[in-house]
């Protein structure tokens, strides 16, 4: 990506931003037991903070698949992240796809809820690594 350094680090402020705004939508959703909605802010807020990593060190973002596709690439694959971290950002994907575009799926309580605080710990690593490999 060829960013200006000011503006990638403006950039990656910006997609950390929209993290906890996203989270924050999501416990909202969470207290009115919109599972689907649910699902939609813990991937766009995982979304997000891959968006800001990937940007941070250097990569494009182009679609949620290739960042998913990029994420696993260039962290799981090299062990930065593990294989679970990985597993997790796909499996929010699939959930946000099905509640989004499938009618016929209707998101279960338990199948969100067990995603919430491995979301929160992930993102809570992508920014530490941030922290620690930018100049921000």
């Amino acid at each position: 990506m060829s960013l200006k350094e000011e503006d990638r680090r403006i950039i990656v402020t910006l997609e950390l931003e929209r993290v906890e705004k996203t989270m924050k939508e999501m416990e909202i959703q969470l207290q009115n037991k919109l599972w689907g909605m649910v699902a939609n802010r813990l991937y766009y807020s995982l979304f997000h903070a891959v968006s800001a990593l990937l940007i941070s060190d250097g990569h494009e973002v182009g679609t949620h698949r290739g960042a998913v596709n990029r994420f696993s690439l260039y962290y799981v694959k090299t062990g930065v992240f593990s294989t679970e971290e990985g597993r997790l950002y796909s499996q929010l994907q699939g959930l946000r796809e099905d509640g989004d575009y499938n009618c016929s799926i209707d998101i279960q309580q338990d199948e969100v809820c067990e995603k919430i605080e491995p979301t929160r710990q992930l993102i809570d690593k992508i920014k530490q690594y941030i922290a620690n490999n930018s100049n921000q």
